[in-house]
């Protein structure tokens, strides 16, 4: 057993450093902007650095020479350290305490020169290590320092995610949280055992150390990807969005033309791969233009054609839930070709058409979504059979 959990760690551990390095440059650029992200970012960033040092294949490569292995194990540790630094700076900032900042870091930088000077002071050695018999190297006070830091920085972590993931209204936050704070408990597990194994040489947990190590890492690179995943989540819900409503607000636009922000694209699909207005702005311009041009048709909507339109879905068997939509399909399909046919709308008081209920509330926050799927009900009705079959 404890070869198989081994080898399935040391498997990991290249698609947990490749997974963290992906993770890192992707978010980057939004993370760097972002001092409530640089910290949780930075964390990452130098987990993946110190991963990196502590690979199977730059273990051996480093074995060859003591000075390598002596350089590549300090420079891990330390690099470790400043992670540790940086969880704690994500803490501080979380917080919004500008001491607690100020104080990560000092601790790290007071942390990262103890451990060098404990390592410049200890007797001539080579690579750090805690061997199954004898002392640690270089020292045990130096790997005490070194679990020390780690621990305390991911306990305060883990208790800090835990919390916050309860208490935050926002999906994608609380998830994010969450998966950090698996992680981070995972590599504090990870200390645990080696702080069993300089304590009292205990190695039963060691075989399994390799794929903690490297399920925290994939699960790190996975919270901070959490804003990337729910951004092209949303981007796709848009884009679908936007191409359901096309044939509908084309239609309307062609009646009322001056409705449009912009002059539509030649086509549906040249629409979304080169929208006339900013991406994230498209779907809302789709739903504010097709709400302006329906309430300006309302004006040709003749007397007794919502009545008729109501009965005639109902006579059709629409469902109960898509009616509303099925009627003001009808509806627009009728003040549409009167528009085109040159008839005189009846403004003002003359115009007794009411919007759907669905349509009555304010075109912002979740209005504005609400407002998107009730008129992507009316654009899958406005091309139906039914809709064509209207005849008042």
């Amino acid at each position: 057993m404890a070869t198989e959990l081994l080898a399935l760690g040391d498997a990991l551990a290249v698609p947990s450093v490749v997974c963290l390095w992906a993770a890192v440059l992707l978010r980057a650029p939004a993370a760097l902007r972002s001092p409530q992200q640089r910290g949780l970012w930075l964390a990452v960033a130098t987990a993946a650095a110190a991963m990196t040092l502590n690979l199977p294949a730059v273990v051996a490569h480093a074995m060859r020479d003591p000075a390598h292995s002596h350089a590549v194990g300090l420079t891990r540790n330390l690099i470790g350290v400043l992670s540790a630094g940086a969880v704690l700076y994500f803490v501080a900032a979380a917080t919004r305490g500008r001491a607690l900042q100020i104080a990560a870091w000092t601790g790290t930088a007071v942390w990262l020169a103890a451990l060098a000077v404990l390592d410049a002071t200890a007797p001539a050695h080579g690579t750090h290590t805690i061997p199954a018999q004898g002392d640690p190297v270089p020292s045990t006070a130096y790997w005490m320092l070194l679990i020390a830091a780690h621990l305390i920085a991911n306990t305060v972590c883990v208790a800090l995610c835990w919390r916050y993931s309860g208490r935050t209204e926002s999906r994608a936050l609380a998830f994010g949280l969450r998966l950090f704070g698996l992680g981070t408990a995972l590599a504090g597990v990870f200390w645990v055992a080696f702080l069993l194994k300089a304590l009292f040489g205990s190695t039963w947990a060691m075989p399994a150390m390799p794929l903690t190590m490297n399920l925290h890492g994939l699960l790190r690179a996975a919270a901070i990807l959490v804003p990337t995943v729910f951004a092209l989540r949303g981007a796709a819900a848009d884009t679908a969005t936007a191409w359901r409503l096309w044939p509908l607000w084309r239609d309307l636009v062609q009646a009322v033309p001056h409705v449009a922000l912009t002059r539509p694209r030649a086509g549906r699909l040249l629409e979304l791969l080169w929208p006339p207005v900013p991406r994230n702005l498209l779907v809302y311009r789709k739903v504010i233009e097709t709400r302006d041009a329906i309430l300006i048709l309302g004006d040709y909507v003749a007397p007794g054609v919502p009545e008729l339109a109501a009965a005639h879905v109902t006579v059709r068997g629409i469902p109960e839930p898509r009616r509303p939509a099925a009627a003001l399909a009808c509806v627009l399909k009728e003040a549409r070709e009167a528009k085109l046919a040159g008839r005189s709308g009846m403004p003002g008081p003359a115009a007794q058409w009411v919007l759907p209920a669905a349509m009555q509330t304010p075109a912002e926050g979740t209005g504005l979504e609400d407002e998107a799927r009730f008129l992507v009900d009316v654009a899958r009705a406005y091309g139906s059979p039914e809709t064509a079959a209207f005849a008042p």
